[in-house]
């Protein structure tokens, strides 16, 4: 808990640290509890116009252009935006005073009933908490599904979503976690670590420590869902948590770790087998508490899935795994819910099928970590579509994933700045193309291509050098797909 939280808001002298959207959210809530808002931000008022919009007319004092040191010492509480780092010297005196530091996840968390499903990591979370979310909507209770993913988890308080017979699905990311103290979650997920923020870590032990808080005050029955295939993930059990019930999840086949609880040894979590997913002991520690066996395989058909891609089977199996081993959401739930969802814009979304060529958007994969999370274990012979400004990594792991022998790519068609380089690095892997302009590029990978095959657009690079972002670059690609002959509308789609 942190130290020193004002019991009663009301009266309490409280700085707001940072008025991005978390910032502006808790100024606006803390108002409206009565306390006296001193709300603060480096920048100055021009630059902050959307937040100050939302600002206006509540009794709220601004200090922009600066953190003033003496501001932060008076106050009974800080509440900091998870985009200002700590180490920000202001809040070095704070600190020496004794001024308790929250954020706006766990300022929420003590006005909320309901049971909350926290997910992170460092790619997937937002695909993850979508699909937590249509499935706790589902079950027909009310249901708030935010956070990170966008909207401030402050949004939820005095919503039915936010009392006992509500569903609260949470993205946290880490630097919201680093000021989450008494943050409960009924079930929480970490469902990778790759090197990120390592400007602000240091480490990829402190970056994992750090998400790690997600679990801190878990119950003994409330489930941690983490991966199988990630040993960094793996290692957070066995460094920051005791004994409790952990469900893994793996999509390569290995055989899941065992645990014991509770003096049985059991093995618990969600595999890939064949054409299903599979979920083992998803009632398992809930039920035993019951005396029943909770043993119970339940297999969820693949073709049922409008995602495609291995990094697509590991968001949902966690997924469901999160649902199910909570409690929250029946079998029939999950799968009818499953079932339904698509993909999140921009991530290896389906646009449409061109003379049995279907084509996805993949825009948002700016680096060859995401890329190669969509393209390996690819269901179909692909094209891809890759290029744009270099950021400065390697796109060796991108040569091994489509060297492998179970790679089915067609060709890879390369644009912008980093074509170059990235031809340079995929030579002799499968035939390389260049194109001057997206639209060119589209029209040279559907050439590349026969019935049942797809084109996707995941360029391992920023868009800058060609587009305003990575949204323009997808509209670009939706606009040249949509005018070749032959597309099809969404709804003609058949799975």
């Amino acid at each position: 808990m942190t130290t020193g939280f004002p019991s009663d808001l009301k009266g309490a002298r409280v700085a707001v640290v940072g008025l991005g959207k978390s910032g502006v959210a808790a100024a606006r809530f803390l108002a409206g509890c009565g306390a006296d808002v001193v709300a603060t931000d480096d920048q100055p008022a021009e630059r902050l116009s959307a937040s100050m919009e939302l600002l206006a007319n509540l009794p709220i004092q601004l200090e922009l252009g600066g953190v003033r040191e003496a501001t932060l010492r008076s106050a009974s509480l800080i509440v900091l935006s998870p985009g200002v780092p700590p180490t920000l010297p202001p809040l070095y005196a704070a600190r020496r005073a004794g001024v308790p530091i929250t954020g706006e996840l766990e300022l929420a968390s003590r006005f909320i009933q309901a049971p909350i499903v926290g997910i992170t990591g460092t790619n997937g979370k937002s695909t993850v908490t979508s699909l937590c979310g249509a499935i706790a909507e589902a079950t027909g209770r009310p249901t708030f599904t935010g956070g990170n993913l966008g909207t401030p988890l402050l949004d939820a308080v005095d919503t039915p979503a936010a009392g006992p017979a509500g569903i609260v699905v949470c993205e946290m990311s880490s630097y919201q976690l680093e000021t989450a103290d008494s943050l409960r979650c009924a079930a929480a997920a970490v469902l990778n670590l790759t090197p990120d923020h390592l400007d602000r870590y240091g480490t990829m032990t402190a970056y994992g420590d750090a998400k790690s808080r997600i679990a801190g005050n878990l119950h003994s029955l409330d489930p941690l869902v983490l991966s199988a295939d990630d040993p960094e993930v793996r290692s957070l059990i066995e460094r920051n948590h005791g004994i409790r019930p952990v469900y893994f999840f793996s999509t390569r086949s290995a055989p899941l770790p065992r645990q014991m609880f509770m003096e049985r040894l059991m093995s618990l979590g969600g595999t890939v087998e064949g054409d299903d997913l599979v979920l083992r002991g998803a009632q398992g520690l809930r039920a035993l508490v019951k005396d029943t066996p909770g043993q119970e395989e339940e297999r969820y058909p693949i073709s049922e899935l409008q995602l495609v891609g291995r990094h697509n089977l590991a968001n949902v199996l966690s997924a469901y795994l999160l649902m199910r081993a909570s409690g929250l959401a029946t079998y029939k739930q999950v799968r009818r819910a499953g079932a339904a969802f698509r993909a999140l814009s921009h991530r290896m979304q389906l646009l449409t099928e061109v003379n049995g060529v279907r084509y996805y958007d993949d825009s948002k994969g700016t680096n060859v970590d995401a890329v190669v999370a969509g393209i390996d274990g690819f269901p179909r012979p692909f094209v891809l579509i890759a290029g744009g400004r270099d950021k400065g990594g390697s796109y060796a792991l991108l040569r091994q994933v489509l060297a492998a022998p179970t790679a089915q790519v067609r060709g890879v068609v390369l644009i912008g700045e980093a074509a170059p380089l990235i031809e340079q690095a995929l030579l002799g892997v499968a035939p390389l193309f260049r194109a001057a302009t997206l639209e060119e590029a589209v029209q040279r990978a559907h050439a590349q291509c026969h019935a049942g095959d797809a084109v996707i657009l995941s360029p391992a690079c920023s868009s800058f050098d060609m587009f305003r972002d990575y949204v323009h670059r997808a509209e670009v690609f939706r606009h040249a797909v949509h005018h070749l002959t032959g597309a099809k509308p969404m709804q003609d789609l058949a799975k």
